[in-house]
């Protein structure tokens, strides 16, 4: 059976995928891959001013899908996560081999005109183009009056801007999208990476129970990077695990005033991140993540995070618990009844 027609392929390689791509010199940088490549308090650290090449193939799908992948027959959907350090700068090299037009446009970085990924630029690769997109980024600076001027560093996000029309809503529709992650010099590195897409009504272009289900172990430090598309407004919501609303998702002191959230806005063309330790203060087991935007819910936007135990194991319930999840039948969300009398709508006991 091809590996691309089982349900859950389109996430079940770039879901656990980072590229530092390589070097100015031609040598190799570090590949990140998420599968444990880091100690969970390790610090990011590299070179001011990297020049990063990373070349990306953009491919037709099954199921009219597109997607980009790092070689030839490894598009997926979302995209590779491309990493890269403040000061750094990345050069991608775009391998259109569809045919179609398309491009591919950053947040959150620098870039000419030309890197635009905009057809109002005339950034973009026609059907068997290749063309190179650079983009920068740079640390916060002092600026006049006693001012910082922000530096790139964030989770932000890729998308094609030029398949369908020049906005590029045929290619966001169809799964031409990924994550952008723009460290700062000592945030901690995870040792496992995950991307949800919020894209119209379905996470990473699949609706449950075909949804992706992720999985980490007891304690491993998860960094989840949400990203939002189509024209829905949604919340992102992971069960039994909080977050600090910042650029990290951790508290930087006991000072720190960033409020902790479990649940956050998700709405087109925006995106953030942040860190966990799996399972922590809850212990393992069969976690949802799913939109809190409830007939969103009702109808697919939902799936499971898995917290192994520290060794691995299957945690007791968990199996039974996504047995039932693959098992529930997802359909209209139905709306509480209106009482005729108040006009007000009726809630039924929990």
């Amino acid at each position: 059976m091809d590996e691309r027609a089982r349900p859950g392929w389109l996430t079940s390689l770039v879901s656990r995928r980072a590229v530092l791509a390589t070097g100015a010199a031609g040598l190799a940088a570090p590949v990140a891959m998420t599968l444990g490549v880091a100690a969970p308090y390790e610090s990011a650290t590299a070179q001011s001013g990297t020049v990063r090449k990373v070349t990306i193939y953009a491919e037709a799908l099954p199921g009219n899908l597109y997607g980009y992948g790092l070689a030839p027959g490894q598009a997926t959907i979302p995209g590779p996560v491309l990493e890269i350090y403040e000061g750094d700068t990345l050069e991608i090299t775009l391998v259109n081999n569809t045919d179609r037009r398309m491009s591919i446009h950053p947040h959150g970085v620098d870039y000419s005109t030309e890197s635009d990924g905009s057809p109002l630029n005339a950034s973009f690769n026609n059907p068997g183009e290749t063309r190179t997109y650079t983009w920068r980024s740079r640390e916060m600076f002092a600026a006049a009056g006693r001012r910082w001027m922000p530096g790139s560093a964030g989770y932000w996000h890729y998308h094609d801007h030029a398949m369908g029309t020049d906005h590029g809503t045929l290619g966001i529709a169809r799964g031409l999208y990924g994550a952008l992650v723009v460290r700062r010099r000592g945030d901690i590195l995870p040792d496992k990476q995950i991307t949800v897409v919020f894209n119209e009504m379905s996470i990473n272009n699949q609706i449950a129970p075909n949804t992706p289900l992720f999985e980490a172990n007891l304690g491993q430090r998860v960094e989840w990077i949400a990203i939002g598309h189509g024209n829905q407004f949604h919340t992102f919501h992971l069960h039994a695990h909080r977050w600090a609303d910042n650029r990290t998702g951790m508290l930087e002191g006991p000072t720190d005033p960033s409020q902790v959230v479990d649940n956050k806005d998700l709405n087109p063309g925006s995106s953030f991140g942040f860190q966990v330790l799996a399972g922590e203060g809850v212990g393992p087991g069969a976690w949802m993540y799913h939109c809190h935007v409830q007939n969103h819910s009702e109808t697919g936007m939902s799936g499971i995070f898995l917290v192994r135990t520290a060794d691995g194991g299957m945690p007791p319930g968990a199996q039974e618990a996504i047995d039932r999840f693959r098992g529930h039948a997802h359909g209209t969300a139905v709306a509480p009844a209106a009482d005729p009398a108040t006009g007000q709508h009726q809630h039924s006991p929990s």
